[in-house]
């Protein structure tokens, strides 16, 4: 049996990060990690939030299915994969922690400064594939060292001005595609801790209610209060790579 106080919390760091990422549309490892560190070890902790992670992820692309635009994403997806290879590369042979810090500094910065500016597009709407591939590529980098795939092409929507459902169209299946890229890594490396099953089934619940809260939270927002809400993860999301 599984003690109490650590279900507790592994169940409430779930919650949270499902609560977030149904809303949001990522930032589950940010905000569920905070809790899910203090009563998990990282070999644990860390697939257990990629298959968390998944199954949110797949959620909301049943329920949003209407506002997916796979077409777009692939060029995101492609560049998202070559971005991973070269992240494998610096995880073993470069200090990986203070991309972490760094980028977590970056990300916190980021999301201070612009939940103050004016909801004002930087960049025209019209989509550039090249644009779009490079920003997915480094998706992918980040993704590799941080478990946050979905921050780069977040910010990028964000600094198109997209408005809530093409944002969502356009990040969530990427963000699935590389959470299942980075899960099947750790499997074909033989990586995936068979414990992870077992805490994967006592956070069901947990999951299945902060999901449908987040989705259901999402169809209330207009496009400002989304906005925010993307920001707040964002800089939540900073906050845990700098802790």
């Amino acid at each position: 049996m599984i003690e109490l106080m650590p279900f507790l919390v592994l169940s409430a760091g779930v919650f949270a990060g499902a609560v977030v990422s149904g809303a949001a549309g990522f930032a589950f490892s940010g905000v569920a990690g905070a809790l899910l560190l203090h009563v998990l070890p990282p070999t644990e902790a860390i697939p257990f939030m990629m298959i968390c992670s998944i199954a949110v992820q797949s959620a909301s692309l049943v329920a949003l299915r209407r506002s997916m635009r796979w077409q777009s994403s692939l060029i995101f997806i492609v560049g998202g994969a070559l971005g991973i290879p070269p992240a494998l590369y610096a995880l073993q042979h470069l200090d990986a922690w203070v991309f972490r810090v760094g980028f977590g500094v970056f990300l916190t910065v980021y999301a201070a400064y612009m939940v103050f500016r004016p909801a004002v597009a930087l960049f025209r709407q019209e989509q550039r594939r090249l644009h779009d591939a490079a920003v997915g590529f480094f998706g992918g980098l980040v993704g590799g060292l941080t478990a946050m795939p979905g921050a780069l092409p977040t910010i990028w929507c964000d600094l198109r001005g997209l408005p809530k459902e093409q944002q969502r169209g356009h990040v969530q299946p990427y963000i699935t595609a590389m959470q299942v890229f980075a899960l099947a890594v750790l499997f074909a490396h033989q990586s995936l801790p068979s414990k992870v099953f077992i805490d994967a089934a006592f956070g069901l619940p947990a999951l299945a209610a902060g999901t449908a809260l987040g989705i259901m939270l999402f169809g209330r927002m207009n496009d400002a209060v989304f906005r925010r809400t993307v920001l707040g993860a964002l800089f939540i999301a900073g906050l845990a790579l700098i802790a």
